[in-house]
């Protein structure tokens, strides 16, 4: 079966696919739509469900022909240990094992290309929250994922060495983050750019190669919003 490597902040799940096919997404789950409501003599944005999420993903037609949606797949849990980091271990063994956001509204597809070139695929993730929760969620994994630019896994008792560096996020938005990641084992490398962007009280991020995550985040960010 074919390795999907990419995975908007669950980057670790990338560690795991370059030593061997891991799981990506899990199922989104069915929270209903927060309604506005009244807080202070002002009303506060309305939350999406999961199920509102998951209507508001790009699909094969926005990618262009050749892309083909993966069905979602169980999430494996290797053991993998971050070494050289210690901001990002603080973060725990859920951001380790691809769950450093705990949103509980959320939606997320990957997708791959049928002519069979791995750099081609990509994957996108939408979370609903406050604003103050995206805002804060968001940042802390993303500072903390780029606040050393080498460090390293190991996935299973194999050692994969990550350099980071901080990309710049076009002005879409409320708030945007950037960053490439390259993934290195056995010799091989996998570049990887996530891009995330706040819009309100959603975030859309989009993760794969540079040019298709620059291809296509502005249609990603306009379809969530």
């Amino acid at each position: 079966m074919r390795c999907f490597t990419t995975t908007a902040l669950g980057v670790f799940v990338t560690a795991l696919a370059l030593t061997g096919c891991a799981g990506h997404a899990e199922p989104a789950n069915t929270s209903t739509s927060g309604s506005a409501h009244q807080e202070g003599g002002t009303v506060a944005p309305a939350l999406l469900s999961s199920i509102a999420l998951s209507k508001r993903l790009l699909d094969e037609s926005d990618l262009g022909e050749g892309y083909v949606r993966m069905p979602d797949q169980p999430k494996r849990h290797d053991d993998v240990t971050v070494t050289g980091c210690p901001a990002l271990a603080q973060l725990g063994d859920e951001a380790a094992t691809g769950g450093g956001l705990t949103f509980p509204r959320q939606a997320k597809a990957s997708f791959t290309y049928a002519g069979g070139n791995s750099s081609l695929d990509l994957s996108e993730e939408l979370y609903s929250d406050s604003e103050a929760k995206l805002s804060d969620g968001m940042s802390r994994v993303f500072e903390a994922m780029t606040s050393c630019p080498t460090y390293q896994l190991l996935v299973g008792g194999s050692p994969i060495t990550v350099t980071t560096q901080t990309a710049t996020a076009p002005r879409l938005g409320d708030e945007r983050w950037s960053q490439l990641l390259t993934f290195t084992t056995g010799g091989r490398s996998t570049v990887v750019k996530q891009t995330a962007v706040r819009t309100g009280t959603v975030v859309v991020t989009v993760a794969g190669s540079p040019a298709l995550v620059d291809a296509h985040l502005a249609r990603a960010v306009d379809k969530a919003g």
